[in-house]
């Protein structure tokens, strides 16, 4: 069983493409149930973001799990496979591994060290796991790459600038406005983007945030902590946002819906009450909140995922980002070290029992042929014995699992397999049953042989050694 991704992102596809695919997080639980129908799919997590679309699937063959992964997100965008195909990427075993680290990173991002992936990865696990579709693998795979996210964020100094998809478009809206001090905002969505922005608003000196929200109470909750650190704030439902929108100067759009949120409509009549006051309008969702069309009203500047992903492509890399690669590349190795070297135990594991059953076998024989043996020498013989074929299988296991470790380790355990006709699979505890039995035998010949002694007249002489083990 291997791990297998499959997605499009800001890297591989338009944002049309994007919000055709996009998946709300009510649709999330049907398309892992979907993708785990799957004849080739065992464990499944759906990512999905503003800027990308991933499933990590555990699969018994990657042609397979491909076909069926790829089935699902085929379906769900309404896009036939051959034009899908063409924006998907693919990462599979190790290539997979590296990939998820580096996402959570925020290597991957469309905004290079973006902390909120994390957020995102672990609601995407969590999700997952509620629905059942995740299993020791992704559990643990999930587990270290959310470890490797903050290891990286802690260690390399990427995110120092606060790098985030709100960061960069109130950027383009600070240029836009020549300046976000003193302005007045509207944040429509009380979500993590939602307070993000709020707080990035709040710390560029806006005068004051009004947070609009289809539920009041999460409205409320975002307005008092804006508040609470000293912005002025106030909350109201969608239906205010004509009325708010006249007098804001920068709205940051973050819903989450699957749909148009604020209507091109909505924008001209606040724009026809402004006076010829310019608006910047900050739309970060996938699918789009905002109409298309809004870019159409006089002194509307519309900042969207379309042109940040324009102008990031071709941002250059620092040397934090060059420091976070190394540092997910060594992690990536490491991980899958650790992997493969578990998955020889079994076959070390076999190959001890093999041996321990040879042991048994010859010692019950020898306790057969030689009832009459003194005890003491055969507790002696059977140690030595065991001594022996100890270190004899030493070095070959030592030796096993470090080769295991490296890119081709798993060719070493199946010739060691091939060798010694081992199964890996075969429980440790029959071979404890089958020593038991060994011993049973051993204790009864003893008794024969002192039954015999001692009608000849002869007795025989004791160790002080520990009992055959």
């Amino acid at each position: 069983m291997s791990v297998l991704v499959v997605g499009l992102s800001h890297r591989s596809a338009p944002v049309e493409v994007l919000e055709r695919a996009a998946v709300g997080a009510h649709e999330v639980p049907k398309l892992l149930d979907e993708a785990l129908k799957g004849a080739h799919v065992s464990e499944a997590v759906l990512l999905s973001t503003c800027n990308r679309i991933e499933v990590y699937a555990v699969v018994d063959a990657f042609h397979g799990g491909l076909g069926d992964v790829s089935a699902v997100l085929a379906r769900h965008a309404g896009l036939p496979m051959s034009e899908l195909t063409e924006h998907l990427y693919v990462h599979y075993a190790g290539s997979a591994v590296q990939h998820l680290f580096a996402v959570s990173s925020g290597l991957d991002s469309m905004v290079v060290g973006e902390a909120q992936i994390l957020g995102q990865l672990r609601a995407a696990y969590a999700t997952a796991r509620t629905s059942g579709t995740v299993g020791r693998v992704l559990h643990e795979l999930a587990q270290q790459a959310l470890r490797v996210g903050k290891r990286v964020h802690s260690e390399t100094g990427i995110d120092a600038a606060g790098a985030s998809v709100v960061a960069e478009a109130l950027a383009d809206a600070d240029v836009a406005l020549e300046g976000l001090a003193g302005r007045r905002a509207v944040v429509v969505g009380a979500g993590a983007m939602g307070a993000l922005a709020a707080a990035h608003l709040r710390r560029a000196g806006a005068s004051e945030i009004v947070v609009l929200n289809r539920s009041p109470e999460r409205a409320r909750r975002l307005a008092d902590i804006t508040a609470g650190h000293g912005t002025p704030a106030r909350a109201g439902g969608l239906g205010d946002l004509t009325v708010e929108l006249a007098d804001a100067d920068v709205m940051v759009v973050s819903t989450g819906a699957v749909g148009t949120v604020v209507d091109r409509d909505t924008v001209a009549a606040a724009v026809a009450q402004r006076a010829g006051r310019p608006l910047a309008v900050c739309d970060l969702g996938l699918p789009r909140d905002v109409d298309g069309r809004v870019t159409e009203l006089p002194g509307v500047t519309v900042v969207d995922l379309a042109a940040l992903q324009r102008r990031l492509s071709d941002r250059t890399q620092g040397a934090a980002v060059e420091s976070a690669q190394r540092l997910v590349a060594a992690e990536a190795q490491a991980y899958l070290a650790a992997q493969r070297s578990a998955e020889v135990t079994p076959t070390v594991t076999a190959l001890r029992q093999r041996a321990s059953e040879v042991i048994d076998a010859e010692l019950l024989r020898l306790a057969s042929r030689l009832p009459d043996l003194d005890p003491g020498v055969r507790e002696e013989f059977a140690r030595t014995v065991r001594r022996v074929v100890d270190k004899l299988l030493h070095t070959p296991t030592v030796r096993i699992k470090r080769l295991a470790e490296g890119p081709d380790g798993s060719s070493y355990a199946h010739a060691l397999r091939e060798l010694f006709e081992l199964d890996p699979q075969t429980p440790a505890a029959m071979a404890i049953q089958r020593s038991g039995d060994v011993l049973a035998a051993l204790e009864a010949a003893a008794s024969v042989g002192e039954r015999r002694a001692a009608a000849s007249g002869t007795p025989l002489p004791h160790g002080d050694e520990e009992p055959v083990r």
